[in-house]
């Protein structure tokens, strides 16, 4: 059986590291945008429609990071 002892990483150029870190801020505005999207829909929802669900105007910002963020 053979075991790799040493690991060697290929050079990562500037512009790959760009273009990873611009892939993160997209998806940070995408995550950012799904989450004000569903506390404006949340808040759209009247005070019974909202009791139904079993929530309370109070945490339709927790519930909203909850379902776009899960923590």
């Amino acid at each position: 059986m053979t075991y790799a002892t040493e690991i060697v990483s290929a050079p990562v150029s500037i512009a790959d590291r760009m273009a990873a870190r611009i892939a993160v801020w997209k998806e940070q505005l995408e995550q950012r945008a799904q989450y004000r999207e569903t506390v404006r829909e949340l808040n759209a929802l009247s005070d019974r429609e909202l009791n139904d669900l079993g929530l309370g105007r109070s945490s339709i910002r927790f519930v909203a990071r909850m379902a776009v963020y899960g923590n």
